[in-house]
């Protein structure tokens, strides 16, 4: 006989193997102990996650001559006819190729006749959100009246797609995604049944992989004992038949990028490729490893949240603390753009390479977030003295300049505090609005009227025309300036034709940082 995968060998054979569901493995059995066995169930849950199993378990249960606690015997002819698959008593279907509605009616004509041997003919219907409306409406009846000794176990990944006709005949029952500590034991024994040395930390890393599915875990685990077959699996073998990148990986391509350094981002870019990591998995993993910042950042810790290597959570929350949380956003969103076009690209080096400088280089987009990480930056260099300012005077205390521009006006009166404040946080104030709102004040000047209002001057027909055809457009802007000051101000709209005659207003977002200080 051929090679058997090991996620097909070492299939759970009794409910007590059935691993993270034992929710649904103790009612399943509790209905076969009392003899309170459901016509219809409905099991959903991702994938690898025992659905199939589970029904799998049930149907040799319900038809086993000596079931012990519940649990099929495995050892009646009946379990051993069912397990070898000559049991005509459990029929499996597969709706992603069997959804039509003269399939359905088969099984309509079939369910007429009873079994001939074993108590109960359990249908399995695996994708069964793949039938068509047709299908679905020519099971409805049967579903809800089958004969006394007909089971319908529906399993599904879509539970969204299942018609509520369908839904409100079964028993649902949702199995839960595996956690990694739980795929983790699971390789573990499997390794040491099979005889495969591996390390604890390669194991782990397989199960984080997984994504919530024991079977996913274990159909890795046979990849990457298949290409080192014979030897012991290590972290680093792993990660070379995953193609996949270690963490630490992304922790230093996380401060490179934080640093500016293009050159040290590219290099580890390179050095990826060259040890054969897949660019598109390269861009999910460091995406997941973006939103485990920001996790960690909302929540203040990683250690109940994340599932984050113990050896690698403190250089992890150093990353954290020296991250804003609209960064961090803003690198997921550019990394997330980058994960939908990688796909089809024939360039995909190219556009990570590209998408990388993005983030290193905040100058090279005009958004707000993208703005507020130039602001960010350049404030932490200050604090840190990393920037010097020099000015150079003539003894006349005129500034030299190759080509002196066109002065905008300064005010001779001086400003409300409470405009001091909009024009400093005027970025943060954009945050409250959604995209189209930032977009079109983004590009409004900051000024101020004569009588010390505040006053947006566009020069844009659009974006002037979004605020003011909106009956609340300046009311929606007062309120969101009262959101971030606490204080409630007049706001005026004025259109110009150019930027030349919006220069004649005066720019308070940079008065405010030009204004000089006097000192007594």
């Amino acid at each position: 006989m051929g090679y058997t995968a090991l996620y097909r060998k070492f299939r759970p054979q009794v409910f007590d193997d059935v691993k993270g569901q034992d929710h649904i493995v103790t009612t399943l059995r509790n209905q076969i102990v009392a003899n309170r066995i459901g016509h219809a169930f409905l099991f959903c849950g991702t994938r690898g996650v025992g659905k199939t199993t589970a029904a799998k378990i049930f149907a040799r249960a319900v038809n086993c001559e000596n079931p012990t606690d519940g649990n099929p015997c495995g050892e009646c002819p009946t379990c051993k006819a069912i397990l070898a698959g000559t049991s005509m008593n459990v029929i499996e279907i597969d709706a992603a190729s069997n959804n039509g509605v003269d399939n359905i009616r088969e099984i309509i004509d079939e369910v007429q006749y009873s079994p001939t041997e074993g108590k109960y003919k359990v249908y399995i219907i695996d994708e069964v959100h793949m039938l068509s409306a047709g299908a679905f409406n020519a099971l409805l009846k049967t579903l809800e009246e089958p004969p006394s000794y007909v089971i319908f176990i529906l399993a599904t990944t879509e539970i969204h797609k299942i018609p509520i006709t369908i839904l409100s005949r079964c028993q649902r029952y949702d199995f839960r995604r595996a956690t990694a500590e739980g795929v983790a034991s699971r390789l573990k024994t499997l390794c040491d049944t099979e005889g495969v040395q591996a390390e604890e930390k390669a194991l782990r890393y397989i199960a984080v992989k997984a994504d919530g599915s024991f079977r996913d875990g274990i159909s890795l685990l046979d990849q990457c004992i298949s290409f080192y077959l014979g030897q012991e699996l290590t972290y680093d073998k792993v990660l070379e038949v995953l193609g996949t990148v270690d963490t630490t990986v992304f922790g230093q391509l996380m401060s490179s990028i934080r640093e500016g350094n293009v050159s040290q981002v590219l290099a580890i870019l390179d050095d990826a490729v060259m040890h054969g990591r897949e660019l598109t998995q390269f861009t999910v993993d460091f995406t997941w490893y973006l939103r485990n910042l920001l996790v960690a950042k909302a929540q203040g810790s990683a250690d109940d949240v994340l599932d984050i290597p113990s050896d690698y959570l403190p250089i992890f929350m150093k990353e954290v603390e020296a991250n804003s949380a609209e960064t961090i956003s803003r690198y997921i969103r550019i990394m997330s753009d980058l994960t939908n076009d990688i796909r089809f690209s024939t360039q995909k080096r190219v556009l990570v390479e590209v998408t990388l400088i993005k983030l290193c280089k905040p100058e090279t987009e005009s958004t707000t977030d993208a703005v507020n990480e130039r602001i960010e930056r350049l404030e932490e260099k200050l604090a840190n003295g990393s920037i010097s300012v020099n000015v150079s005077a003539t003894t006349t205390g005129a500034y030299t300049a190759k080509e002196e521009p066109e002065p905008e006006p300064v005010l001779t009166r001086a400003l409300p505090e409470e405009l001091q404040e909009i024009a400093r946080k005027w970025p943060k104030i954009l945050h409250g609005f959604n995209s189209m709102g930032r977009e079109n004040l983004a590009g409004a000047k900051v000024s101020v009227t004569d009588d010390n209002r505040l006053l947006l001057v566009f020069t844009d027909a659009f974006s002037y025309g979004y605020v003011t055809d909106d009956p609340d457009g300046i009311e929606n802007i007062k309120a969101a300036i009262a959101k971030e000051t606490g204080k409630i101000v007049d706001v005026e709209l004025k259109k110009v034709g150019s930027n030349k005659e919006a220069k004649g207003f005066p720019d308070l977002q940079k008065l405010f940082k030009d204004i000089p200080i006097e000192v007594e």
